[in-house]
């Protein structure tokens, strides 16, 4: 783990208002969770150790890739998720107003998967 850096990019459509995504917040979250060396993440470059740098783009219309990168000096292992139009998201609130629906409180995606 330490000899890994890590960061995450996130592209978007440039009519997108919030920088970074909540979905890269919450990758920057579920990473801090598991890597004690990272304290908090930062919005753009940064030379503190501690911090997990997400990088945020905004371009024509791209509907969203995120890309969580790990590198050493010895190698680079990216992971990326890109949505080639809104299908994935539609479906995803199709499903979350299903799951919520007759019941009461604040939920998240974590709920409606059954994760934690």
């Amino acid at each position: 783990e330490d000899a890994f850096d890590i960061e995450i990019i996130e592209k978007h459509h440039n009519k997108k208002l919030d920088a970074p995504s909540g979905t890269a917040i919450t990758l920057a979250g579920d990473i801090l969770d598991r890597i004690d060396r990272k304290t908090h993440w930062t919005s753009g470059t940064t030379t503190e150790p501690d911090a997990l740098e997400i990088a945020s783009v905004r371009r024509s219309v791209v509907p969203g890739i995120h890309t969580v990168t790990y590198e050493s000096e010895a190698d680079v292992l990216s992971i990326t998720h890109c949505a080639k139009n809104r299908c994935g998201f539609a479906t995803g609130a199709v499903m979350a107003a299903e799951f919520v629906a007759g019941k009461k409180g604040i939920f998240s995606m974590k709920d409606l998967l059954g994760l934690e």
